[in-house]
C-alpha cells in the first residue's frame, strides 16, 4: 500500500453529509528541531542601566584582551560546531562584524581573527522550527522543466516557530502527480539566512532587500524577523504567483507582522526565490492580519481580501499595490461552523466559474475548520456560493497539538478542476489533501 493511499485511511472523513470531498494524502511535514539559522544577536543591558557604554562596546573591548591563542581556539571550536550544517560560516562572521561596525569606536585597527570573533559574539544558532511548522500556502514552482507528464512542481511557504514563540518564514518544494499522490523534496542538507543591508535595517526602511543567492536549493532559505514590526515573527505567509496582463510573473506574499503588540500586514516580492524585497504596506486598511492578494488585475486594478473587522471577510481594491484604504465587508458569519468569525485562507484561485477562495470559520469551542466560496470573475464583490459546513474540520486524528481543534491553510494551487490542499493541523504540523472543483461548487448553496 503506497503512503498516500494509507494517509486516505487514515485521515479521510465525510464532509458534508455523506460526500466525501476531499482526499488525503500521507504527505506529512513536522517540525525539526535540528534545522537551524544562523541570526543576529544582540544582547544589552537592563532598561535605566547605564554602564557609561553599550554593551555591544564592552564585549567588543573584551576580545580585545585575549590572546592570539585564545582568540584561534574559540573561533575554531564555534566554526567546527556549525561547519556541518552551515555554509560560509566564517563569511557570515566577517559581514556581521561589518554590520556592527558603525556602532563600534576604537575598533578599526583590530586584526581579522578578532574581527571574526566579534562577528562570532553577536550572532546565534536558532531552531526556527522547533516547536511547530504549519500554515502553508503553495504556488507553482518557477521551474517545471523535466517535470514527469501529469505532474506539477510547487513551492510551499510555511510558518516555523522556534524558542520564545518567534515565528520565521521556511520553504518546501514538492510534485504533485493530477489525480494521484503528493511528494515533499528532500530539504537542502544546510540552512542559510539572506544576506542583508544592516544599515537599512538599522534606518527601517519601507523595502529591505533579502538576498538568497547562497541557498543551493529554496528549502535552505530562512527568513526571519529583521525590523522592529516583526520583531515577534513573520506569521502566516499567503503566496501568490501575480502575472500581469502581458504575462510577467511576479511572487507576492502578504504576510502577518507582529511585534508582540500589534499586528500588521506587510508583503513579500519575488520573481525567483533566490531574493525578495520585503515591503511594508501602507493605508488604513493594513492594520490587520490575514491580506491576501488577487493573482491578477481586474478591471485595471488590485484587489486583495481582508479580515479588517476580526469578524467577517472584506475586500479591498488598489490602483498601488503597497496601499491599501477603506474596503467593504464582503462576506459575515452566517453558519453555526463560523459563528464567532472567518476569514479566507489564502489568495483566491481562478477557475472558469469564477474566484475559488478557501476559508476558515471558528465556530464552538474556538474550533477552526475550513469553507469555500465563489466570487463573481468579473466583480468579486459579488458572492455567488458558499459552502453551508465546512469541507475539511478536526478530526480525531488532527485535534491535538500546540494549539488544538485547528486545521488552517494560506493558500491552495489548482491544475485544471483539481485542488491541491495544503493545510496546517493544531498550529503544530502540516497535511495535505486534495479536491475535485467541481465537487466544492456542488456543495456550495
Amino acid at each position: 500500500m503506497r503512503l498516500s493511499q494509507l494517509g486516505s485511511l487514515l485521515f479521510g472523513r465525510p464532509s458534508l453529509g455523506s460526500t466525501m470531498l476531499l482526499h488525503h494524502h500521507g504527505a506529512m511535514l513536522k517540525p525539526d528541531p535540528s534545522r537551524t539559522v544562523i541570526r543576529p544577536f544582540e544582547p544589552g543591558y537592563p532598561s535605566g542601566y547605564d554602564n557609561g557604554s553599550s554593551r555591544l562596546q564592552v564585549i567588543a573591548e573584551r576580545v580585545l584582551t585575549f590572546n592570539e591563542g585564545q582568540v584561534g581556539r574559540l573561533l575554531s571550536e564555534v566554526s567546527s560546531g556549525l561547519k556541518d550544517r552551515h555554509r560560509d560560516v566564517d563569511a557570515t562572521f566577517r559581514r556581521r562584524f561589518e554590520d556592527l561596525r558603525p556602532m563600534l569606536v576604537d575598533i578599526d585597527s583590530v586584526d581579522a581573527p578578532r574581527r571574526e570573533l566579534i562577528g562570532a559574539l553577536f550572532m546565534e544558532e536558532y531552531a526556527f522550527e522547533a516547536a511547530a511548522l504549519f500554515n502553508p500556502s503553495a504556488v507553482l514552482h518557477p521551474d517545471q522543466q523535466d517535470v514527469p507528464p501529469g505532474c506539477l512542481r510547487f513551492v510551499m511557504s510555511l510558518r516555523g516557530i522556534g524558542e520564545g514563540h518567534v515565528s520565521s518564514v521556511s520553504f518546501r518544494t514538492g510534485i504533485w502527480t493530477i489525480g494521484g499522490g503528493v511528494e515533499i523534496d528532500p530539504v537542502g542538507p544546510i540552512t542559510q539566512p539572506p544576506v542583508i543591508d544592516a544599515a537599512a535595517v538599522r534606518a527601517e526602511m519601507p523595502h529591505l532587500k533579502l538576498n538568497c543567492g547562497g541557498s543551493h536549493v529554496i528549502s535552505e532559505t530562512v527568513l526571519f524577523p529583521v525590523l522592529p514590526t516583526q520583531r515577534q515573527g513573520i506569521e502566516d505567509v499567503r503566496l501568490v504567483r501575480f502575472v500581469e496582463g502581458n504575462g510577467e510573473v511576479t511572487y507576492y506574499g502578504t504576510y502577518t507582522a507582529f511585534d508582540g503588540m500589534q499586528a500588521r500586514s506587510e508583503m513579500l516580492v519575488g520573481t525567483d526565490f533566490r531574493s525578495w524585497e520585503m515591503r511594508k504596506l501602507t493605508g488604513d486598511a493594513v492594520g490587520a492580519k490575514g491580506m491576501a492578494l488577487f493573482p491578477r488585475r481586474i478591471n485595471d486594478r488590485y484587489f486583495m481580501l481582508g479580515r479588517q473587522d476580526n469578524e467577517s471577510i472584506w475586500l479591498l481594491s488598489s490602483d498601488d499595490l503597497f496601499t491599501w484604504n477603506a474596503g467593504a465587508k464582503l462576506i459575515e458569519p452566517r453558519f453555526p461552523w463560523e459563528a464567532v468569525q472567518m476569514g479566507n485562507c489564502g489568495s483566491p484561485v481562478e477557475i472558469d466559474e469564477g474566484w475559488l477562495v478557501l476559508t476558515h470559520g471558528v465556530g464552538a469551542v474556538r474550533n477552526y475548520s475550513i469553507g469555500a466560496c465563489l466570487l463573481d470573475r468579473d466583480d468579486p464583490s459579488r458572492v455567488i456560493a458558499r459552502t453551508p459546513e465546512p469541507i475539511l474540520s478536526p478530526s480525531p486524528e488532527e485535534r491535538d497539538g500546540y494549539v488544538p481543534n485547528v486545521v488552517y491553510s494560506c493558500g491552495a494551487v489548482v491544475h485544471g478542476r483539481e485542488l491541491l490542499i495544503p493545510y496546517g493541523v493544531a498550529d503544530s504540523f502540516t497535511a495535505f489533501a486534495t479536491a475535485r472543483v467541481d465537487d466544492l461548487l456542488a456543495a456550495m448553496v
